[in-house]
């Protein structure tokens, strides 16, 4: 039909508002016209709405982005770019590596420095000794000045625990002391006696003394039989306690005390058999609160540390308990081989259900480690209880006095009655690695925060930190003879327990307190307040700045620290 300019013109009319698309059958081959309706505002029209909100765009990026992520992981990385990439890295590590060296040498140069200067003091005559202590105190007679007038404002007033416990306590009865000096037991009845503050100097902290009077104070501390001419361990100052608890249940020296794996229970052995469960917390409950008797000297205590469900308690007849703290009885009670009777102690996997037991066929106490005889390390499964394996340690090893597992129980490291450290791993229940670490027997070890380290303590009183990534070689060393001395371990076990940051190492002292080691920093290390008798054990709590300590004067304290 013919096509005239007024039906042309009508036909426009019709299509202007539409977008007009020209379409070819491709079957037919012949041409025709779609239609699409023209919308001016596509995002105020109901049926487009969607697609112009904020959810669908943010839903198409994600969508796309995926997509993205799905090809280019799918793309194989050419060679040439991945050697480029690996070989840029390690130069990188190599570079971090050799700036963390040249700080080393410099700080191993400025502590060579400063031991140079202490052997120089300790080696000039008396009198220039004491010129030089007297110069020293006119340096600093003005901030000791200041320093005195600003105690006097704050709380100064420390229960001496050295004093003999009041009478009318009972067994069992808590002390508490905080940090404004005030004390309280669980009945109501306790003395309250209070101590001058003391100064990192060792005095008491009052008025400000005449130069004359801190120059005789200092030169009758520098001439005292327990003390020396410069600041060692015996000097460094005490803990700032923000509040401290004393359990008297025990009526025997504590050989064991732990913090359960969230630091609300504490298990604490002592040496006539007995294991306590108790609270430091006035906000936990007590129901758990017990008392065991195992008929045995109590050699090693370790919590389940996946929860605080299960005591783990080693004797040192061969015997192995399991205490279930909720139902409050003994749910196993295993025995190790009669060729090795003493469970010298226990460890549990931090993620699997089983625990490691380090027995020895000899026990002659704690200061005849060397002849504890041979060792054997059995893994038990804690669920049917029963032993799993014994790690191999070679033909008649020496007694392991020491276990410790690192963060995914892969790896334990386990330490040895002749100075040795042995590495296994758990998975292959195989020896991966081991290094003489000590001239004697090592007491105590632990890993570090990082566990790119461990730390030992040997009997002999000396700490090293050792790197596992450079074996044998030594980051970190301090010598705590003067605290841990060869009579100590007649009493008990030297350890040491590492807080929560990796920061401060405590150690168990054998004397009336413990040092506190700084790991990390610049300060050189703090003094437990003392015991009226010889500390036997210590724990750090897992998250606080919060410490435990078992003495020989029966008695179980914990302090929190500022």
């Amino acid at each position: 039909m013919p096509y005239n300019l007024q039906s042309m013109r009508k036909w426009w009319s019709f299509f202007r508002p539409m977008a007009v698309i020209s379409c070819k059958n491709v079957k037919t081959g012949h041409h025709g016209l779609v239609a699409i309706p023209y919308i001016k505002n596509p995002s105020l029209d109901p049926q487009f709405r969607v697609y112009f909100s904020k959810e669908w765009f943010d839903a198409l990026h994600l969508s796309f982005r995926n997509f993205l992520s799905e090809v280019f992981n799918g793309t194989r990385i050419p060679a040439l770019l991945k050697i480029s990439t690996e070989k840029n890295t390690v130069k990188y590590l190599k570079d971090g590596i050799k700036q963390l060296n040249n700080k080393l040498s410099q700080l191993q140069a400025l502590l060579e420095t400063k031991e140079a200067e202490i052997l120089y003091l300790q080696s000039l005559a008396p009198s220039d000794r004491e010129a030089s202590i007297l110069k020293e105190i006119n340096s600093i007679s003005d901030l000791s000045s200041e320093a005195s007038s600003k105690d006097d404002g704050v709380s100064s007033r420390v229960k001496d625990f050295r004093e003999p416990v009041n009478d009318s306590l009972h067994i069992g009865e808590k002390i508490t002391t905080t940090n404004c000096g005030e004390s309280s037991s669980s009945t109501g009845v306790l003395d309250k006696s209070t101590v001058a503050k003391s100064s990192s100097m060792g005095g008491s902290v009052g008025q400000s003394p005449s130069e004359h009077e801190k120059s005789s104070n200092v030169l009758q501390m520098a001439h005292t039989e327990n003390s020396i001419d410069v600041l060692g361990e015996e000097e460094f100052p005490e803990v700032k306690v923000d509040f401290q608890e004393t359990f008297l249940g025990h009526t025997s020296r504590i050989s064991r005390c732990r913090f359960s794996a969230s630091g609300m229970n504490i298990a604490s052995a002592s040496v006539d058999g007995t294991v306590r469960i108790w609270t430091y917390d006035s906000s936990t409950p007590t129901s758990r609160n017990a008392t065991i008797y195992c008929g045995a000297e109590i050699m090693s205590l370790d919590w389940e540390c996946r929860s605080d469900r299960l005591l783990l308690i080693g004797t040192a007849d061969g015997g192995i308990k399991a205490w279930n703290v909720d139902a409050k009885r003994v749910v196993c009670d295993l025995s190790t081989t009669t060729g090795f009777p003493s469970v010298l102690d226990l460890k549990c996997s931090p993620v699997e259900p089983i625990f490691v037991s380090a027995a020895a066929s000899r026990w002659n106490g704690f200061h005849k480690l060397d002849k504890a005889g041979f060792a054997s390390l059995t893994v038990w499964n804690m669920k049917t209880w029963k032993a799993m394996t014994v790690l191999p340690l070679g033909e008649d090893p020496p007694a392991i006095t020491s276990l410790c597992f690192n963060h995914n129980g892969k790896i334990l490291a386990a330490s040895a009655a002749d100075g040795m450290i042995h590495m296994f791993d758990m998975s292959a229940g195989l020896q991966i690695t081991g290094w003489p670490a000590h001239d004697t027997a090592v007491s105590s070890l632990l890993f570090g925060p990082d566990e790119t380290s461990i730390f030992s303590l040997g009997s002999d009183g000396k700490i090293f930190e050792w790197s596992l990534q450079n074996q044998g070689r030594v980051l970190w060393s301090r010598d705590c003879t003067r605290y841990c001395f060869p009579d100590s371990l007649k009493i008990c076990r030297h350890e040491i327990a590492l807080d929560s940051n990796g920061k401060r190492l405590l150690v168990t002292s054998g004397s009336v307190r413990s040092p506190i080691y700084q790991v990390q920093g610049h300060t050189l290390g703090l003094r437990t307040l003392p015991h009226s008798g010889a500390i036997t054990s210590v724990d750090w709590h897992p998250t606080l700045p919060i410490f435990i300590t078992g003495s020989a004067d029966h008695s179980v304290r914990v302090t929190s620290i500022i």
